[in-house]
């Protein structure tokens, strides 16, 4: 018998596969979706693999299709009987500096970070509501604390509206239902491999997701990721100034 099941999207790479081997491996069985169904199923053959005893149910999804969320949870919930934590994390991380021409990839980054996240809490929620219980784990970022520049505005705004959304619903306090809304740092991933050499802080991707593993455990409200050197930073973010906060992040 398995501790539970969660549900993971944006699960084919980066911290939401890393995720799903961290969560097999604490006994849990999983539904992954993401849109790149060839990477789910070379994961789900390596956590069988590890991890025998696992289900590992895999759904194509693009959380752009607001409609195929609605369905894709729906099927997931439904296979694994019951679902014990939903984690909101497929995103993007393109983008450029307002007025330079590139609405098309800052309104992508906007679209399927914000109301793609939102269809993902409104479909985790009528689940978690109909069964009188549940785990909503938004991923957020560091970003969200303060309004970043150039390629990371868009971004960062997305994220602070991710974390928004989550402290919205943790306020309502809806029956069995708990949130948590995790702030990784710089944790690699393939979403931020164009950056190895200029970013400070980094940490290797199994060390930044044990962080994250171990804050949704513990269903911490909100969590800094990993706590050095993220939590002093993140008490800087929210009281420096701006000139200071561009040295630091």
């Amino acid at each position: 018998m398995g501790r539970g099941t969660i549900i993971i999207t944006g699960a084919s790479s980066g911290l939401g596969a890393e995720m799903a081997r961290g969560f097999a491996a604490l006994g849990y069985d999983l539904g992954l979706c993401a849109r790149r169904v060839e990477r789910l199923e070379g994961l789900r053959s390596e956590i069988s693999s590890a991890h025998p005893e696992r289900r590992v149910v895999i759904e194509a999804l693009d959380v752009d299709d607001h409609e195929a969320v609605f369905r894709v949870f729906g099927t997931l919930a439904e296979e694994l009987g019951g679902v014990d934590r939903v984690i909101v994390n497929a995103g993007l991380g393109k983008g450029a500096a307002l007025g330079t021409g590139r609405f098309d990839a800052n309104l992508r980054t906007a679209t399927t970070n914000f109301v793609g996240a939102l269809a993902q809490i409104e479909a985790a929620l009528e689940i978690f509501r109909a069964q009188g219980r549940g785990h909503l784990v938004m991923i957020s970022s560091m970003s969200a604390l303060r309004g970043m520049r150039k390629a990371m505005t868009v971004y960062s705004a997305t994220k602070a509206g991710v974390s928004s959304l989550a402290e919205g619903v943790r306020s309502e306090r809806i029956p069995g239902v708990d949130v948590s809304v995790i702030h990784p740092g710089y944790i690699r991933s393939e979403m931020n491999e164009h950056v190895r050499q200029r970013t400070r802080f980094m940490v290797d991707t199994e060390v930044g997701v044990r962080s994250m593993i171990a804050a949704i455990e513990r269903r911490r409200a909100k969590a800094y990721v990993p706590a050095w050197p993220w939590v002093p930073i993140g008490f800087a973010m929210r009281v420096l100034p701006l000139s200071v906060v561009r040295r630091l992040t």
